[in-house]
């Protein structure tokens, strides 16, 4: 809103005749900047256990439509330590919100299985699966289990992912285990980098492909650590905030929207402070597994936000609007 408000001084100039005076002064007292409305759903039958205190998180969001309430969720039986959770990654819990460990508890896996068995059904009928993302969370530590990095944007050029497969392949070069999830939508010109980076990859790759079915999606997302964006043209994102909604770590470029949206810690500048960062993830994805994410996402909600497309969409305009 700024950006616009402080150019029109600057465009009416270019005008030959008839410039209004005064426009920003006059124009500024009725704007204002309502995000778009992102519907969360419950996720809660696709997280692992060891997102359970981020689950707990998100479905404490006040009037989160769809979110089980908090009393139901197995988890709360059993908590543990957050000591020395974050060090050397610059990321550290709240007091209220320390992570919680050793969740083993017997109704999560059932849960966790039974969405997996439901994968196993649908993963093939929708792009180019390389095995379920259950496969790769059931059975194996934090620490051994490789980062999944996960990419979900439109396969276009204003995404930038030519960036993004160039840090991948470096991590590559670098010997460093990982998985990547590229999902998206596609179009008609698909640039080349994709199929390049898809052979490239190989078995790094979980999953390539758009996901039609919402369950498949966010199955994805709830399995994935980190979720990354390129983007040279962003209004909002909604895919960031879905990913960060599900449990994923998110890394931003330091521009756009992202500034006004996401904390600080989760932004980059260029691409090589975007691949030092995920070096790091990579040596110890068990850290940013127990990470809780330090931003707001009330404020981005349908919940939150109907009131104020209501009362604006219902109220009679001024004579003077």
């Amino acid at each position: 809103m700024e950006s616009f408000l402080t150019s029109i001084g600057k465009f009416m100039k270019l005008i030959p005749d008839h410039r209004p005076k005064d426009l920003e002064s006059i124009i500024r007292p009725k704007c204002q900047v309502i995000y778009f409305p992102i519907r969360f759903p419950d996720v809660s039958r696709f997280m692992p256990k060891h997102k359970a205190a981020h689950l707990q998180k998100m479905l404490s969001l006040k009037g989160n439509i769809g979110a089980t309430p908090p009393v139901t969720l197995p988890f709360q039986q059993q908590q543990g330590s957050s000591e020395n959770v974050l060090d050397g990654v610059e990321s550290e819990s709240a007091p209220g919100d320390a992570a919680q460990e050793h969740l083993g508890s017997s109704l999560m896996q059932e849960s966790s299985l039974k969405a997996c068995n439901s994968s196993d059904n649908s993963s093939s009928r929708h792009g180019d699966s390389k095995q379920n993302p259950c496969d790769i969370v059931s059975g194996v530590g934090d620490q051994q289990r490789p980062l999944h990095i996960v990419w979900p944007h439109r396969w276009e050029h204003d995404k930038d992912p030519e960036s993004f497969f160039k840090v991948l392949m470096h991590l590559k070069d670098l010997g460093l285990d990982f998985h990547v999830s590229v999902l998206g939508e596609t179009f008609t010109d698909v640039p080349d980098i994709f199929s390049e980076s898809r052979e490239a990859l190989g078995s790094s790759v979980l999953h390539w492909g758009y996901l039609p079915s919402r369950d498949d999606y966010f199955h994805v997302l709830c399995t994935a650590d980190v979720v990354i964006s390129t983007a040279k043209h962003e209004f909002f994102g909604v895919a960031m905030l879905e990913a960060v909604y599900c449990g994923c770590y998110p890394l931003c470029p330091k521009d756009l929207v992202y500034p006004e949206i996401f904390p600080a810690e989760y932004l980059y500048s260029t691409p090589e402070q975007l691949s030092k960062r995920l070096q790091n993830f990579c040596k110890r994805p068990d850290i940013i597994r127990k990470h809780l994410y330090k931003g707001e996402m009330t404020p981005f909600s349908w919940a939150a936000l109907h009131g104020k497309f209501r009362s604006l969409l219902t109220t009679e305009p001024r004579e003077d609007l």
